[in-house]
């Protein structure tokens, strides 16, 4: 079974690195020259790519909404996007989006992202997973509040279309605590499906994602920010900089540690065979 997509020219799955997503979503708090700093930031940490939100508010949520002054407020235009995937570009790292409408589909595929990630929320509204299958780029999709047969039907699609994708364990609890994490499912969604698994990480700190590389996550996902005091709803569940290298650094350690599983004496024992038995 070949679990394996491409990004950008970067291959993604079994036997390849892990693939690592700085989710700045609304963290910029509408200010083009933060998501500027945050996509800088995020390259310097060690990322592959950055993801942003794209949405015309009045499309995604309805205006009596408690959060749709917030949402508003977080809106970057298209124009303004298009400058941030070209600024990601010479920073060296991947642009990619979630859109919330179809409008939002067409600006991402009019300026060729590489990729779509679908939210948690998304993934049931089938019109909306049509719109990104029909462009015809690798899909990232988060699981989160949705059961076997709801992932089974956007799948279904994904395939339909001739898309390739892969599927992100995930918690839509804002911060998820220790005893929801059920980072089994990782396991459990890599019997079922034949694509990349990964984990979108909404814990407090960074130990989940790098005990979900040894369960057998192929691509994390965690919020980023420059300061997790600063105001808005997600920086407070966040990674800064430094624990985005630190996360980084502590995963690629565990997938080096994880090796290929086989039931063989390791080069490294060589050198102690003769200590293995007395002799005769």
């Amino acid at each position: 079974m070949d679990r394996k997509i491409e990004i950008n020219r970067q291959p993604i799955g079994d036997g390849q690195p892990v693939y690592f997503i700085a989710e700045v979503g609304i963290n910029h708090n509408g200010d083009a020259r933060i998501a500027e700093k945050l996509i800088r930031a995020a390259a310097r940490s060690g990322v592959n790519a950055v993801k942003f939100q794209t949405y015309i508010t009045e499309k995604r949520i309805k205006q009596d909404s408690p959060i749709f002054a917030i949402l508003k407020k977080c809106e970057l235009s298209f124009k303004v996007q298009a400058n941030l995937k070209a600024f990601a570009e010479a920073e060296g790292v991947t642009f990619f989006s979630t859109p919330f409408d179809t409008d939002s589909v067409d600006f991402l595929t009019g300026i060729d992202v590489p990729a779509f990630k679908i939210a948690s929320f998304e993934l049931v509204n089938l019109m909306l997973v049509r719109k990104i299958a029909s462009a015809g780029k690798p899909v990232i999709a988060s699981r989160g509040m949705a059961c076997r047969s709801e992932i089974d039907a956007a799948v279904d699609i994904f395939t339909e279309n001739h898309v390739p994708y892969a599927l992100l364990h995930c918690v839509s609890a804002y911060p998820t605590a220790l005893e929801d994490v059920n980072l089994n499912v990782i396991r459990n969604l890599g019997q079922l499906y034949p694509c990349p698994i990964g984990y979108s990480d909404h814990t407090l700190g960074i130990h989940a994602p790098v005990i979900a590389v040894a369960v057998g996550a192929r691509i994390i996902e965690k919020h980023f920010t420059l300061d997790r005091n600063m105001e808005g709803p997600d920086h407070s569940l966040s990674v800064d900089p430094g624990q985005m290298s630190d996360m980084i650094r502590n995963c690629r350690e565990v997938n080096i540690m994880c090796g290929e599983g086989r039931i063989d004496p390791s080069k490294a024992e060589a050198q102690f065979f003769w200590l293995r038995r007395p002799s005769d």
